[in-house]
């Protein structure tokens, strides 16, 4: 898994205010999640992806 996998970083999260506090959800599954909890259902969000992506290619510039 990625450094970067926890729920807070899926496009499914979501949270919402309510008088005892922060909700926080998985949109997809309906589930009450944590940010940092992790799911094989997993889909990053887009500035995410890009950071993956970003570390992935200086992983591979290093080792040429």
């Amino acid at each position: 898994m990625s450094r970067f996998h926890a729920c807070a970083t899926c496009i499914h999260y979501g949270i919402r205010k309510s008088d005892q506090g922060l909700y926080t959800y998985c949109q997809r599954l309906g589930y009450e999640t944590k940010p940092y909890y992790q799911f094989r259902c997993w889909t990053p969000k887009p500035h995410v992806q890009a950071l993956m992506e970003k570390e992935q290619q200086r992983k591979e510039n290093q080792n040429e």
